[in-house]
C-alpha cells in the first residue's frame, strides 16, 4: 500500500512538472513570435500574458502542492483540500482578469458583471472544492479498503497446474532482473578502473 502511494507521489510531482515546464515554454515562445507576428490582438495577449505571468506560476505552484499532499496517506492529506480550495480562488481571480482584458481589447461591459457576480461565485467555489476534497479523503479511508478487503478474499479453486505454468511462475522478475543488471554494470565499472589504476 505504502509503496502505491509512493509511486503515485511520483507520478503526480513529475506530471505537474512537466505542465508547469511547458508553461514556461509557451509563455518564452509567445513572447519570441512578437517579433514575427504584427497583430495587436496577439502582441496585446502577450502583453497579458506577461503581466498575469506570476499569477499563473502562483496558480500552478499551488494546485501542485495541493496535489502532493493528496498523495500522501490520511492523515498527511488533509491539508490537501483547502490548498486546492484556496488555489480555485486565485483561478477566479485570474479569471477576472481575462475579462478585464476582454474589455479593453473588444470594448465590451463584462467584467464590472462578472466583479458583483464573483461576490458570490467565490465562497460558493471555495466551499465546494473543499467539501469535495474531504469528501473525497473520506471516500479513501472508508470505502474503498473495504472494497480492497472484498477482493482480496476471493473463492479459490483449486486447479492442477501444467508444466507450461510452472515454467512461467519459476521466471525471474522484472526487479530481480533489474538487480542482476545493476550488479553486472557495477562489475564491469569495477574491472575497468582497476586496469586503469594498473596502467
Amino acid at each position: 500500500m505504502r509503496q502505491c502511494q509512493n509511486k503515485s507521489l511520483s507520478s503526480v510531482f513529475v506530471s505537474r512538472m512537466i505542465g508547469i515546464i511547458m508553461f514556461l515554454i509557451v509563455v518564452v515562445l509567445a513572447n519570441i513570435l512578437t517579433y514575427y507576428v504584427s497583430s495587436p490582438i496577439y502582441r496585446a495577449g502577450v502583453v497579458f500574458l506577461n503581466e498575469n505571468f506570476w499569477l499563473l506560476l502562483l496558480i500552478s505552484i499551488i494546485l501542485l502542492v495541493g496535489d502532493i499532499f493528496f498523495a500522501f496517506p490520511f492523515p498527511l492529506n488533509l491539508p490537501a483540500p483547502i490548498i486546492r480550495a484556496i488555489g480555485s480562488v486565485f483561478v477566479i481571480a485570474f479569471m477576472l482578469h481575462v475579462f478585464q482584458w476582454v474589455d479593453s481589447v473588444a470594448a465590451t461591459s463584462l467584467y464590472s458583471f462578472v466583479w458583483v457576480l464573483s461576490f458570490v461565485i467565490v465562497p460558493i467555489v471555495f466551499i465546494v472544492v473543499l467539501v469535495s476534497g474531504y469528501f473525497e479523503i473520506m471516500r479513501q479511508l472508508f470505502w474503498i479498503p473495504r472494497n480492497e478487503q472484498d477482493s482480496d478474499n476471493p473463492v479459490v479453486h483449486e486447479t492442477k497446474s501444467s508444466p507450461r505454468e510452472d515454467l512461467v511462475s519459476d521466471a525471474k522478475s522484472w526487479e530481480e532482473i533489474g538487480e542482476e543488471f545493476r550488479l553486472v554494470m557495477y562489475d564491469l565499472m569495477h574491472r575497468f578502473r582497476q586496469e586503469i589504476q594498473k596502467k
